[in-house]
């Protein structure tokens, strides 16, 4: 559990300062609060907002997809902890260029308490229209028939994508909102976990898990899953992945969709590319083709072992979401 790191009471502040030095062609930080990040391009009026934002501890979550073509601004808390109404409410002024703005956000009680609380300041106290979607992609963290209470894992990169390309096509606010919603609605995710992390304040495990053991279905702040056993090899754990999801939602012969393969901080590329061969074989069997696949740290759990299966569901505007070109500091899609 050694870290690099200073006194942890500023592991936040020195990660975002260091974050604005290596990559200030990209984004700023608002002076009213250092919590408070926008994009340093500049966007056009009438174009409706993209803010993103949760806990610290997920990089390149959420700071790393500020940028052209996904969001336009992001809120910034503790690590696995909800940023305050404040800063999300100063980004809001920052980015509304006369449309409105999105929250996307992950569906836990801070956020959605936090968001929907900066929601009403924006309107009450700055006339600005919001509109919010959250992620529930967690198939494990409720059972289908509750899906409002599922919380939002490595499938909000997926709306994020959806919601940007809405944004940057034009469409108004309540459009937005639609494709960010379907973009969940239509979005799977379930992970493994592997090795626990530790926050920098505590220097201890978040969990326990015994040297041959692996979580299926645990969340990304660590979150107990739906069972422990023993560590499996990589097909039987993209089966089981794969084989929860499909029966969440259904998917036809002759369908695409979109796969990523999510590192939880501490797991090698070759593990996840070992994972997506896979993947890919199983959803060949049954006749699934996929139209983009990414595999990699897109939203981690500070050190983390193991790894989600994200598969979304496409039809032909979400394709053309997913196809729309993104450069940010931690994600570039030409």
């Amino acid at each position: 559990m050694k870290k690099l790191i200073n006194n942890p009471t500023n592991v936040v502040e020195e990660m975002i300062e260091g974050y604005m030095k290596a990559h200030s062609d990209y984004i700023r930080q608002l002076p009213e609060n250092n919590r408070s990040l926008v994009t340093a391009r500049q966007t056009r009026d009438n174009k409706v907002g993209i803010l993103i934002g949760g806990g610290s501890g997920h990089e390149p979550g959420f700071m790393g997809y500020v940028g052209d073509g996904m969001a336009d601004g992001v809120a910034v808390g503790n690590i696995f902890a909800s940023p305050s109404p404040d800063p999300i409410l100063e980004v809001t002024k920052a980015i509304d260029k006369g449309a409105g703005v999105v929250y996307l956000y992950g569906n836990y009680a801070g956020d959605v308490m936090n968001f929907g609380m900066a929601a009403e300041m924006a309107d009450l106290e700055e006339d600005i229209q919001v509109g919010s979607a959250l992620a529930t992609d967690d198939v494990a963290s409720a059972p289908k028939e509750e899906m409002e209470k599922r919380r939002g894992i490595a499938g909000e990169f997926f709306i994020y994508k959806a919601a940007g390309a809405a944004a940057d096509f034009g469409y108004n606010l309540e459009n937005v909102v639609r494709v960010a919603e379907k973009a969940n609605s239509n979005t799977r995710s379930m992970g493994v976990g592997l090795s626990p992390c530790s926050l920098p304040q505590t220097g201890k495990p978040s969990f326990e898990l015994r040297e041959n053991e692996m979580e299926i279905g645990l969340g990304h702040h660590g979150e107990p899953g739906i069972e422990k056993g023993p560590l499996e090899t990589a097909d039987h754990v993209a089966d089981r992945l794969v084989k929860d999801i499909l029966q969440d939602i259904q998917i036809n012969k002759g369908e695409q969709v979109a796969v990523l393969i999510n590192g939880l901080g501490s797991t090698p590329r070759m593990e996840l590319y070992i994972v997506y061969r896979r993947v890919e074989q199983l959803l060949k069997e049954q006749g699934i083709g996929i139209y983009r696949s990414y595999v990699g740290d897109y939203i981690t759990s500070l050190e983390m072992g193991g790894c989600s299966v994200t598969i979304m569901k496409l039809d032909a505007e979400l394709k053309k979401t997913m196809d729309h070109p993104v450069n940010c500091p931690m994600f570039v899609q030409k």
